[in-house]
């Protein structure tokens, strides 16, 4: 099971101007860095996560089909499948119907089932599922506490920005970070 990002976020959950007001900065001196900085921030909480804050399109590469019939799909929220495509051992592409398929999106992890899919003729990455996931197009869907987590992580990089390198970011995990974001771990048994 691999996943590939095939289309970015179109937007981050935080704009400058929110993250400058978070600072306390008025110049556009520190522009580019705070920009990296956001992203840097939003890259790293959705990988600690397993969400997709923004919405995105991901590609799913699965070998076989699982046994119970039910995928998993591990990032979250699932907005929607576009595509389900099977490969046929001499490497023909062969698209699956959606219209008899099921998907929990907001189930955690997603689960999407479909009815008596063909058997991929290749025995790696013979799947590939194209779905996107995100709480929606902009920063107000995005829920608060999350951007919180990200404003405080910023500042914290920030801080340090003289200190370590920006592509050697994050330098470190600021306190009360872990807390705002423990409800959206995903836990397992």
């Amino acid at each position: 099971m691999t996943y590939a990002l095939t289309t970015p976020p179109a937007a981050e959950p935080l704009t400058l101007a929110e993250v400058k007001a978070h600072l306390r900065l008025d110049g556009a001196d520190e522009d580019a860095l705070l920009a990296s900085l956001i992203r840097t921030a939003r890259e790293h909480l959705e990988r600690e996560t397993g969400l997709c804050l923004i919405s995105q399109a991901w590609r799913l590469h699965l070998d076989r089909w699982p046994k119970d019939g039910i995928i998993h799909i591990s990032k979250f929220p699932v907005q929607s499948v576009e595509t389900v495509t099977v490969y046929e051992a001499d490497g023909t592409a062969v698209d699956i119907p959606l219209q008899d398929h099921l998907l929990d999106g907001v189930g955690r992890p997603a689960r999407l089932w479909l009815r008596n899919p063909p058997e991929p003729g290749q025995a790696v990455n013979g799947i590939e599922i194209d779905f996107s996931a995100g709480y929606g197009e902009a920063g107000t869907d995005v829920p608060d506490t999350l951007k919180r987590a990200m404003s405080i992580h910023i500042g914290h990089m920030f801080a340090f920005r003289g200190a370590i390198s920006p592509d050697q970011q994050p330098a470190g995990i600021p306190d009360g970070y872990e807390r705002l974001i423990a409800p959206f771990r995903m836990r397992r048994l």
